[in-house]
C-alpha cells in the first residue's frame, strides 16, 4: 500500500477538519459569532487569543466596528443599526483576511489539498458519470432545529426507483460535508459504482455533531423519515446499513444497541466506547447478552475497523470488544495502518461499500 498524504489547509487554528476522538475545547466551541440585538444593533465575535488586530470586512467595511478582546482571546464589536439584509462578511485578523470559522457551511468552504503524487487513486476524481450530491434540510424534532444531511445518489439512478440506504455519519469538530469534501465519499462511490463495483444505493451523510445518545433519536425518528420522505428507498435491515467514525462509531454502536433489528451491515470505524468503570462495562456486556441474537441474525456484517496502534481509539476499542466476545456476538475485525485518519476511512468506505446490499 502506497504511502498517501492529505494535506488540509486552514483559515484557523481553532478547528481541525480531520474527526478528532477528544478535541481540545476552547471558547469558540460555545460561540456565537453574529447575534442581532433587541435594540437593533448586531455583535460580531471571533475567537482569536493571540491576535493583536481584528477588525470586519465585507459588506460591512464601512462600518465603524470597533473589537476589544476580553480574557479568553474572543474579540466582540457591537455595531448600531445594522439593517435588515443579507451580507457578505468576514474578518481581518492581524491583516490577515478571515472566513468565520462558526459559519455554519464552514467546513464545505474548506480546502482540501489532494495530493496524489501522479497516481491513479481511488479516492480522486476521475473521468466517469458523476451521481448527484444534494443538502437536504429537515425539522429536527430531537433537537428543537433545523439540520441538513447530505445525499449521495448514483449516476443515473435519481427517482427512477426504490434504492437501499446506507447512513455514513462523520467524526466530532465535522459535519455533514465532511465525508464528500475531506472525505472524498462521492469520488469513492462514483468510482466504484462506474466500475461495477457496488450496488446501486442512496448514501446519507447526516450531522452528527450532537450528544451521542441523543442522536439515536436524530436518526431513527427525524432522519430516517425524512430520507423516506423525500426519495424512494427500500426498507428493512438487508435494505439499510450504518457506519461511522470516531465520535460517528460511537453514534453507530449507540443505534444499533438501541435497535439491533434495524441495520443488516454495520461498519464501526476507529471508534470504542471510553474506559469505564467495571459496573458501566458489565451494564454494557448485560445490553449485549440481551440483544445478541438479535445482531448476530440480522446483522449479514457488524464489522469493527481501526487504523493500527497509532490509532488513538486503538485500546478503547480492543477493550469493548471483549464486552462482545463474552456477549457471544459474532463481528468482523480489521486494522489499515495509518491511525486516526481520513487516510484510514478512505479505505474502510473503499472495502465496506462493496459489500453492501449483495
Amino acid at each position: 500500500m502506497k504511502k498517501q498524504i492529505l494535506l488540509l489547509l486552514f483559515v484557523t487554528v481553532t478547528f481541525m477538519a480531520n474527526a478528532q476522538w477528544r478535541r481540545n475545547v476552547t471558547p469558540a466551541d460555545t460561540l456565537t459569532s453574529i447575534v442581532t440585538n433587541a435594540d437593533g444593533s448586531t455583535t460580531f465575535r471571533i475567537y482569536a487569543p493571540k491576535a493583536e488586530k481584528v477588525t470586519l470586512g465585507g459588506d460591512f467595511s464601512g462600518l465603524n466596528a470597533l473589537f476589544t478582546k476580553d480574557a479568553d482571546g474572543i474579540w466582540t464589536a457591537v455595531v448600531p443599526h445594522v439593517a435588515t439584509d443579507a451580507y457578505r462578511y468576514h474578518f481581518v485578523v492581524d491583516g490577515v483576511r478571515v472566513i468565520d470559522p462558526r459559519y455554519r457551511l464552514y467546513s464545505e468552504i474548506t480546502p482540501v489539498a489532494m495530493i496524489t503524487n501522479g497516481e491513479d487513486i481511488f479516492w480522486a476524481q476521475r473521468d466517469v458519470p458523476h451521481g448527484p450530491v444534494s443538502q437536504l434540510s429537515y425539522k429536527s424534532s430531537t433537537t428543537g432545529t433545523t439540520r441538513s444531511m447530505h445525499v449521495w445518489m448514483p449516476a443515473g439512478k435519481a427517482a427512477k426507483e426504490s434504492l437501499p440506504v446506507l447512513y455514513l455519519i462523520h467524526g466530532g469538530g465535522d459535519n455533514d460535508a465532511s465525508w464528500t469534501s475531506v472525505g472524498c465519499a462521492d469520488n469513492i462511490l462514483d468510482n466504484l459504482y462506474a466500475e461495477g463495483k457496488i450496488a446501486p444505493m442512496i448514501v446519507v451523510m447526516p450531522h452528527g455533531g450532537m450528544d451521542t445518545e441523543k442522536f439515536v433519536d436524530e436518526l431513527v425518528v427525524d432522519i430516517m423519515p425524512r430520507v423516506a420522505e423525500q426519495y424512494r428507498i427500500k426498507t428493512g435491515s438487508k435494505n439499510t446499513a450504518l457506519a461511522g467514525l470516531s465520535m460517528g462509531g460511537l453514534e453507530t454502536l449507540n443505534c444499533f444497541m438501541a435497535h439491533p433489528d434495524l441495520f443488516g451491515y454495520i461498519n464501526v470505524m476507529s471508534s470504542g466506547w471510553f474506559r469505564s468503570n467495571d459496573a458501566d462495562r458489565q451494564a454494557k456486556t448485560q445490553k449485549l447478552r440481551e440483544i445478541a441474537s438479535t445482531l448476530n441474525k440480522t446483522a449479514n456484517i457488524l464489522r469493527f475497523t481501526m487504523g493500527g496502534k497509532s490509532d488513538i481509539a486503538y485500546e478503547n476499542c480492543q477493550q469493548m470488544l471483549k464486552c462482545f466476545d463474552e456477549a457471544g456476538i459474532k463481528y468482523e475485525y480489521s486494522d489499515t495502518p495509518g491511525g486516526h485518519s481520513w487516510h484510514v476511512w478512505h479505505y474502510d468506505l473503499l472495502d465496506f461499500a462493496p459489500r453492501l446490499f449483495k
